[in-house]
């Protein structure tokens, strides 16, 4: 691949975060790894100096629901690209009264409630036990949320998530249990991108957008106003990735380019 296809950051784009234009004029890039094809056609673009790839994990028109996402495809298609920090946009549900529709969350641990996900590469001949304990870039996250605060956003710094299988939403009772358990937003993404970013030696941040209240809360919405909190969370972190993004011009100063040292038998 030639040197002008690389990318140093990776956006995997979410529910309604599809147009790649944000970054400038692009170059289009049809992958294939061992795992199939990705999402996607993936976009390149440098802005202001780092060079961006774009993919949308439901596809453009959103065609791909969660649980049928070629999740190994398309984290490989980032890794030879040369990707070294991948940021995931998602849209979320909010287990807590104070993590309000419109807000912001950058979680520092998640929940896997999935049930029939591929979610590793090493599951040939080689076995890889990797450490999740914390699963998110440390210095990413770090750096998202000096910027979110700088810009004024509202945020919360810290959050367990945990992804569901989908595509159907929770039953009240899960809601419930799911609170009990810890977790403080819900999605059906997180997992297994986070672990597999880390078996492939990638930074790994969600920026997860909260849309409305699970089923818990009791709380009903229409489904415009959920798509109109989706329009303003989809603006915000346009407007926080602008911002982001110069900012990881840098080498790494983490160590999740290290995570196989002592992972594999």
């Amino acid at each position: 691949m030639s040197q002008s296809c690389n990318a140093d950051i990776g956006i995997l784009g979410g529910s309604g975060f599809y147009d790649s234009s944000l970054f400038g004029p692009v170059t289009e890039i049809k992958m294939n790894t061992p795992y199939g094809s990705p999402s996607d056609i993936i976009s390149v673009a440098e802005f202001k100096g780092v060079k961006v790839a774009f993919l949308p994990r439901h596809g453009r028109r959103h065609s791909i629901p969660p649980h049928l996402i070629n999740y190994r495809a398309n984290i490989w298609a980032m890794r030879d690209l040369g990707v070294k920090r991948i940021i995931s946009p998602s849209a979320v549900g909010s287990l807590r009264d104070e993590m309000k529709p419109g807000d912001l969350v950058i979680p520092d641990q998640f929940i896997d409630f999935t049930k029939g996900r591929k979610s590793t590469f090493y599951d040939g001949s080689v076995v890889g036990h990797f450490s999740l304990a914390d699963p998110f870039c440390p210095e990413l996250r770090r750096i998202s949320a000096e910027t979110a605060k700088a810009i004024g956003l509202t945020f919360h710094d810290k959050g367990t998530s945990i992804c569901i299988e989908g595509p159907r939403f929770s039953t009240r009772a899960e809601s419930k249990l799911f609170r009990n358990w810890g977790a403080d937003i819900i999605g059906m993404t997180l997992v297994p991108e986070v672990t597999l970013s880390r078996e492939a030696g990638i930074c790994y941040l969600t920026l997860a957008t909260v849309t409305d209240y699970d089923v818990w809360a009791d709380k009903p919405v229409t489904a415009q106003e959920v798509v109109e909190t989706l329009k303003c969370n989809v603006a915000k972190v346009k407007s926080l990735l602008l911002q982001l993004i110069p900012k990881l011009a840098q080498e790494r100063q983490c160590d999740c380019s290290k995570s196989a040292e002592n992972a594999l038998v």
